[in-house]
């Protein structure tokens, strides 16, 4: 099982989305109580190694960091939430001053993709960094937020082994080995400050 998404293909697989779905740029990232995002703060804090790390391998394989893909991976880094092309073109024109056409931003995607810099959520139809070397075979787990729109990803042995085991005795191959599912993250689970007296059901990772 690869566990690097193989959504890749041609930029034609990637252009004309029309039920890709878009976060409300410029809304604040809010988690129940108030507060800022933990996690959100957590991701950008991590874009500058792994943005390093991505020119690095880049130089390795012996392909290319472009401008233009390398702006497209710090996009998605501004941000734990999954994000499509139009998103991410609205990021890039803020940042440059100038419009960028939907199409070269789902070439760089193609790229990033084929790489494994980044995730392509299904059931999003968006995409999110991943800031994580994962090994050949590993499973990856998405965990969804409904409230915060925030994304974390999640590794178990365990869980990708029953998965295998379950796949095997089915005669199954699997195109990605990625799993998503949808809830609501610790940091929205855990009750605001002014609860007074209650315990919290789970602490932000």
């Amino acid at each position: 099982m690869n566990a690097r998404p193989v959504n890749g293909g041609s930029a034609d697989h990637f252009h004309g989305h029309p039920h890709e779905e878009r976060p409300h740029e410029g809304q604040p990232h809010i988690h129940a109580g108030g507060g800022g995002c933990d996690h959100a703060t957590h991701r950008a804090a991590l874009a500058p190694q792994a943005l390093q790390r991505a020119a690095d391998l880049c130089r390795t394989r012996g392909v290319r960091m472009t401008p233009i893909r390398h702006d497209v991976l710090s996009a998605l880094y501004t941000t734990h939430r999954p994000l499509g092309a139009y998103d991410i073109a609205e990021i890039m024109g803020r940042e440059a001053q100038k419009r960028v056409a939907p199409i070269t931003i789902y070439r760089a995607l193609e790229f990033l993709l084929e790489q494994g810099f980044i995730h392509k959520l299904e059931t999003r139809n968006a995409f999110i960094a991943c800031p994580h070397a994962h090994a050949p075979g590993e499973l990856v787990v998405f965990l969804i937020c409904e409230q915060c729109g925030g994304v974390d990803e999640a590794i178990s042995p365990a869980f990708s082994g029953a998965l295998a085991k379950v796949l095997g005795e089915a005669g199954f191959k699997p195109r990605a080995g990625v799993v998503e599912i949808a809830g609501t993250c610790a940091h929205c689970v855990a009750p605001s400050p002014s609860a007074g007296g209650q315990d919290s059901v789970a602490q932000p990772a």
